[in-house]
């Protein structure tokens, strides 16, 4: 599978199918790799790469810190993320695209056409993360890990990955950095020696500023409510991806379009018609893509 060395750490991804570009944030929170789109809760049910490929270069990649991606222990923002999309397309010589997020992966998509508008012809946002029981339950899984620091170490946390090989989704013990932990020994040789002061505070003010709201996060409402960017908004209805955030990105996004559909009827042979149906349609208002 291909690479790309996107500001100094590697980007595992992979292109399927022809035709304009569509760069596909992956679903899983912090295990964002690109084979959720084929197993992980909906996408698994609905088969997006099955379909939207015959018509949509679909570009798929693990995002930084997930599956087999490099990364770097730094305070990590939506704006990290978007710079991994945003190199990726260069690298791939597309000047504009199409965007989508599932799930966590909604929050960069929408950061994304805030920062960079002239380089996205659209924005569909499936499942964004959002609501009161979201934030609460992640802002758990960094006290989990920040916990597991403060008794035992760095050291023992490469030793933990090393032993359960979980992604930080799974255990959050791990933390965030647990992916790379385990795919790359010189990476978590200099992880076990960080100053475990400096770590704890980096990753409380990670946590603090990505997760810092009880509706979908990724940019602020006053930027979103600039936004002259067609958006789909597809609604879940879980603990992580409470229906009050899709409404949310609906009401702050001047061109957004609500499939207002409950998740048992988001079935393979409607959800890729209408995701295809909408993406015509913005193609045709923003025209081409290649540099």
């Amino acid at each position: 599978m291909p690479t790309a060395l996107i500001d100094g750490i590697k980007t595992n991804y992979e292109v399927i199918g022809n035709g304009p570009p569509l760069l596909m944030y992956a679903p899983a929170g912090f295990d964002a790799t690109l084979d959720k789109w084929k197993t992980q809760g909906v996408y698994a049910r609905i088969k997006l790469l099955d379909h939207l490929p015959k018509k949509y270069s679909c570009i798929v990649f693990d995002r930084r810190e997930t599956g087999q991606s490099g990364g770097r222990v730094e305070r990590i923002t939506w704006a990290h993320y978007v710079a991994q999309g945003k190199g990726l397309l260069e690298h791939l010589k597309f000047k504009r695209a199409h965007l989508m997020g599932g799930c966590m992966g909604c929050c960069p998509v929408v950061a994304f056409g805030v920062a960079h508008p002239e380089m996205v012809m659209s924005m569909i946002l499936y499942w964004p993360v959002g609501g009161a029981k979201y934030r609460i339950s992640t802002h758990k899984r960094f006290a989990d890990h920040l916990a597991y620091v403060e008794q035992h170490g760095l050291a023992s946390v490469v030793s933990l990955v090393m032993q359960e090989g979980k992604p930080f989704n799974a255990e959050p013990r791990g933390g965030p950095w647990a992916s790379v932990i385990k795919s790359d020994r010189a990476f978590a040789d200099a992880y076990s020696k960080l100053d475990a002061g400096r770590y704890t505070q980096l990753v409380a003010d990670m946590c603090r500023t990505l997760f810092d709201r009880d509706t979908s996060p990724g940019a602020e409402p006053e930027n979103l409510l600039r936004c002259e960017i067609p958006a789909l908004v597809v609604p879940g209805r879980d603990a992580s991806h409470a229906t009050s955030a899709a409404r949310y990105l609906e009401e702050c996004l001047p061109k957004a379009e609500y499939w207002d559909v409950l998740p048992e009827a988001q079935t393979e042979q409607a959800a890729p018609a209408r995701l295809l149906e909408f993406l015509d349609r913005a193609g045709d208002r923003r025209g081409t893509t290649a540099i």
